[in-house]
């Protein structure tokens, strides 16, 4: 915690004797820089101090009032915990095995409003019909594929395609390898894993499931892109 910098945000906020909304936020991200609880009792402790530095020079009944009203909202925005609820997602699943899949399969069927679909192949039709049933039921599906194993045998992008599912495929010289997909915005699936029965039952691969807003936004913009620039 940089002492100078937490002198420099408490006495600017006191200049006036009150905390106005700019300067609760401007505080608030600078306390969001180290929110452990030891830091945020040393900045109430300092406030405290200026505080009653200020009230032993304060001549007005109102000008005190004013001190301690503004100490009283300090405080409460110090005393404030820090979320728990971003990023509270974080699995790693694993195959040869189920897991990966039955965890796609499952964010597949839970989805409400949009699954974003980024991927390599897909080849798992215990992956297809969940795709296929969340279009069905109105969720916005889009999928992305790569133009060469679209056109692999036992591929489910074109049976999708053929069901009204929008689909658009990388027609480069080169592979759209992505494997990933986010569902209502919300929840991101990634990693190595191939949506493919060879990836369940017998390649060492790996997914990531989180919820983290920065994950998701990074990746939803990068689809957003992709799916722009493939446009038929």
């Amino acid at each position: 915690m940089n002492r100078e910098r937490m002198d420099e945000a408490l006495r600017a906020t006191l200049e006036d004797h009150r905390l106005s909304r700019g300067e609760k936020k401007a505080l608030g991200d600078l306390v969001a820089e180290d929110l452990h609880r030891e830091a945020r009792a040393i900045w109430r402790g300092r406030a405290f101090e200026l505080a009653k530095a200020a009230l032993a020079t304060a001549d007005a009944p109102g000008e005190r009032r004013a001190i301690l009203g503004w100490l009283e909202e300090v405080v409460k925005l110090l005393m404030r915990e820090p979320p728990t609820n971003r990023g509270a997602l974080a699995e790693v699943l694993f195959s040869p095995g189920d897991a990966c899949r039955e965890r796609i399969a499952s964010l597949l069927r839970s989805a409400t409003e949009s699954a974003d679909i980024c991927v390599f192949t897909i080849t798992d039709d215990r992956l297809a019909g969940p795709i296929l049933q969340a279009h069905l039921r109105g969720v916005r599906v889009r999928i992305v594929s790569d133009d060469g194993k679209s056109q692999d045998l036992g591929s489910d992008v074109d049976r999708l395609r053929d069901a009204g599912v929008p689909v658009r495929v990388d027609r480069s010289e080169h592979h759209m390898h992505h494997k990933y997909a986010v569902f209502d915005g919300a929840t991101l699936v990634t990693g190595s894993y191939n949506w493919t029965r060879s990836a369940a039952e017998h390649n060492r691969e790996n997914v990531v499931v989180t919820d983290d807003p920065r994950l998701v936004a990074s990746f939803q913009e990068a689809f957003a892109r992709l799916w722009a620039d493939l446009e038929d």
